[in-house]
């Protein structure tokens, strides 16, 4: 039963590193209003339009995977804190409204609108998503009794306080984690922009400079965040699920699984990489491939590090107890068991994915080929 816990919680810190690479469309929807020309406009919302449906299919994956497997997680946390993840879903909503009908005859707002919309979503589809990964990182405000579950007028067993997740929003180490995720989903759009997009040397100048500036803000927040992170107390559990506070415990779980600190370390120095590279040659453009990689691995190896080593992933801060572990929060080993069976055809999406991802970005994106598409975005 251990094992599958630990098998299907890598796979959710895999989900959840590739939505936060799959972010810089989001990030990209942000540099929009950077862009005086409405054809440069339009060829950063056609290029990003090709992958946003990826952003938000893995985003559900990862949202059903969690159901699926550690569904304590999810009756608690989107039951509870609902009203940020309304705020969430409603900018998802937003862009999916904007892409669909941007350009289209007739429509009733005109580009603009939908423009800001967009910008809407990418600036709090990215704090918001990354307010949600603070919560499990430094806590939140709800208790656990799930004898409820018996009680026929009120059958519920995870209860939050009276701003239903708002308070998490206006938590400063939370907001430290949402802005780090904005910044970073900026520069690997600025990235993106630069490898699938040609308009001429002025464009490209100006994305190699929106991704160092933005590249830039990105390393200081995410210094910050690093050591309120591996300074910051925690919950672990023993072997009997005894829930206390442990002071630098995601240090502790750092040294003790290293080879997860290998594989943090390893992707920071691919997105330094990335963005050094892009900095010092001007004619390279493939920087996306170094910190998109680099994002991956750096983010999976931290989602593994909140998990693991007996680690509560969503502690309580008023009731200890009632803090969630990959243990106390998964589904039945049955249930665990038939999934992983079905995971097995993973590998297979993920070439699928691969190959379309291949297909839309080749050849780059040029200004020709927006004027002759009559369903362009």
């Amino acid at each position: 039963m251990e094992a599958l816990q630990t098998y299907w919680w890598f796979l959710i810190a895999l989900l959840g590193a590739l939505l936060v690479f799959l972010l810089f469309v989001q990030g990209g929807q942000t540099l929009l209003f950077c862009s005086r020309s409405e054809m440069t406009r339009n060829l950063k919302v056609n290029s990003l339009g090709r992958k946003w449906e990826l952003t938000y299919t893995t985003l559900v994956v990862f949202g059903g995977a969690f159901f699926a497997s550690f569904p304590l997680f999810y009756s608690t946390c989107f039951g509870g804190a609902y009203w940020l993840w309304m705020l969430i879903l409603l900018s998802f909503i937003l862009q999916a409204v904007s892409y669909e009908f941007r350009r289209k005859p007739g429509n009733l707002f005109g580009t603009r609108v939908y423009d800001a919309f967009l910008f809407f979503n990418g600036c709090i589809g990215c704090i918001l998503l990354g307010v949600a990964v603070g919560m499990m990182i430094f806590g939140a405000d709800f208790t656990i009794t799930k004898g409820n579950i018996l009680d026929g007028t009120s059958p519920v067993i995870s209860v939050w306080n009276d701003s239903h997740g708002l308070e998490a929003i206006f938590n400063w180490r939370n907001l430290l984690v949402g802005f780090t995720v904005l910044f970073l989903a900026r520069t690997n759009a600025a990235l993106y922009f630069l490898n699938n997009i040609e308009e001429g040397t002025g464009f490209r100048a100006q994305q190699r400079k929106a991704a160092l500036v933005n590249g830039a803000v990105f390393v200081v927040l995410f210094l910050v965040l690093v050591a309120v992170i591996f300074t910051s107390k925690g919950y672990g559990y023993d072997d009997n699920g005894v829930i206390t506070e442990v002071s630098f415990k995601y240090a502790d779980n750092l040294m003790t699984l290293w080879w997860l600190g290998v594989v943090f370390l390893l992707g920071v120095v691919m997105v330094l990489y990335g963005l050094g590279k892009t900095a010092l040659r001007k004619v390279y453009a493939r920087g996306i491939w170094w910190t998109g990689a680099g994002t991956v691995l750096a983010i999976l190896a931290l989602l593994c590090l909140i998990g693991y080593n007996n680690t509560a992933y969503l502690p309580s801060i008023s009731d200890p107890q009632s803090s969630l572990t990959i243990v106390n929060s998964s589904s039945t080993e049955f249930t665990l068991k038939v999934m992983t069976w079905v995971s097995l055809l993973s590998p297979i999406v993920i070439a699928y994915i691969f190959v379309v991802w291949r297909k839309l970005s080749s050849p780059p994106l040029t200004p020709t080929e927006i004027e002759h598409d009559h369903e362009s975005y």
